[in-house]
């Protein structure tokens, strides 16, 4: 076996070869499971012990040679510029596939769950399909409160409790039922509303609404907090102001603005010469939305907020029609393929 071992090493060092067909039958001949290289290996098998150690080192040395050798040939050929001396990738498809890219609202909704991680929140999801309790009545809507007609919500005939969340705030009841404070969540997702179809309005969006829920939380905190998000989002030199408004769920409450961030707070028509765009609402926690969750309101506070993810998609790329962003446009959304 030594002697067939040093024939088969000089053969190795005199290889040649002019194109890279002939380097695969040398690979073949030498190196593929019927190889000359291969095949001694088989032999191995039946030599005796003592002499194993040795045999097994010549061995290996012999397979390494065969491989470098080899891969020597096929380098040097590799500048090659014969189509017939070219090594073909036939798993290559046949004509280019375009390039694609995430979604312009997943683009958004992921920068937004980035901007609110490094606060400390972590994301909280939960079912489209809800129950009256977690998206009405433990956020403080009383059965007869008129303020469940600020949101024409889509009922299930056959199950009236049974319904399509019209806000991501069934999650905020959900987490507050099953943990006790420190709480501190975002919660992205699709919500259905009763609405017409049009430029401005769709009968299902998305919103991203934050919790944060400890002892001696207060508005200054939630001030704080949408300030840096709204700085990260839109700018350094964004504005913001905060307006009194009314939620069941929080109190008090406020509806929130940005310096518009087309004409720099200046006045143009997209913020209606205002220079201020509303982009969320938010407000504290009303105390009966913990006591109903079972979080004692004398020992925590908290804040919330939300905003709809579309709404702050149009305000970073301009896009004027909602509709849009459900209509699958291949034309549309490869405009965001930089974006992303």
């Amino acid at each position: 076996m030594i002697e067939k071992i040093e024939n088969l090493k000089s053969e190795l060092q005199s290889l040649t070869a002019s194109n890279t067909g002939e380097v695969e039958q040398l690979r073949i001949k030498y190196l593929s499971k019927k190889g000359l290289v291969t095949s001694l290996f088989s032999e191995f098998r039946n030599v005796p012990a003592e002499q194993k150690k040795e045999l097994g080192q010549r061995l290996n040395e012999l397979k390494t040679l065969a491989a470098d050798r080899i891969n020597e040939l096929r380098e040097s050929l590799s500048g090659g510029t014969d189509d017939d001396q070219c090594d073909i990738d036939l798993t290559r498809t046949a004509t280019p596939l375009p390039l694609g890219t995430r979604h312009p609202l997943s683009l958004v909704r992921n920068e937004m769950i980035d901007i609110f991680a490094r606060m400390g929140f972590t994301v909280a999801e939960g079912p489209e399909i809800e129950d009256d309790w977690h998206v009405f009545s433990a956020l403080n809507f009383a059965a007869d409160h008129p303020a469940r007609d600020m949101q024409d919500t889509f009922f299930i005939m056959r199950e009236p409790d049974v319904l399509l969340r019209t806000h991501t705030s069934s999650v905020q009841t959900r987490v507050m039922e099953k943990n006790q404070p420190p709480i501190r969540i975002v919660c992205p997702g699709r919500v259905y509303r009763n609405e017409a179809i049009s430029a401005r309005a769709h009968c299902f969006f998305h919103q991203i609404e934050g919790l944060y829920i400890d002892r001696d939380v207060s508005f200054a905190d939630l001030k704080q907090a949408l300030l840096y998000f709204a700085q990260q989002m839109f700018g350094a030199e964004t504005k913001v102001r905060l307006r009194p408004s009314y939620f069941p769920f929080t109190e008090p409450s406020a509806e929130m603005d940005i310096s518009c961030n087309l004409c720099g707070g200046k006045g143009c028509g997209f913020c209606k010469h205002t220079g201020w765009v509303e982009i969320l609402g938010c407000g504290m926690v009303d105390p009966n939305v913990l006591e109903a969750c079972g979080i004692d309101s004398k020992v925590y506070t908290g804040y919330a907020f939300g905003m709809g993810i579309e709404r702050i998609t149009n305000l970073k790329y301009r896009v004027k029609d909602l509709r849009m962003f459900s209509e699958n446009d291949v034309r549309f959304l490869d405009e965001f393929i930089a974006a992303r």
